[in-house]
Order: C-alpha cells, then structure tokens, then sequence
C-alpha cells in the first residue's frame, strides 16, 4: 500500500501494514482504490472533504 499523494510506504510506517488500515484513509478514483497517509490526509483534509479531484490538491 503506497499513498498516492506522496509515495510513502505503509509497509515503512511504525506498526506495518496492519496499522495503516486503520489510520491511512482511502477512496475510489476512476475506479481503482486509492490510499492516502495520514499526513497527507491532514494536509489536504479540505480538498478530500470537498470531494475535489487528487490532481486538483
């Protein structure tokens, strides 16, 4: 699982895989799951809520 707003790995995240399912968000574009880190996620809270396009933010 990589975050696809800055490439970060999960796997290189304190507490693995297992605990990025649970504080990574994610969501659907163009039909494919995307995973976002949780400092991503803070940082473009506003645009996600917005529902705005990921190449927008």
């Amino acid at each position: 699982m990589q975050c696809s707003s800055c490439g970060v790995d999960a796997s290189s995240e304190p507490g693995g895989l297992a605990a990025a399912r649970v504080t990574w968000t994610f969501g659907t574009e163009r039909g494919r799951t995307v995973w976002t880190c949780p400092a991503c996620s803070r940082r473009h809270a506003r645009s996600m809520e917005g529902r705005l396009d990921s190449a927008w933010w």
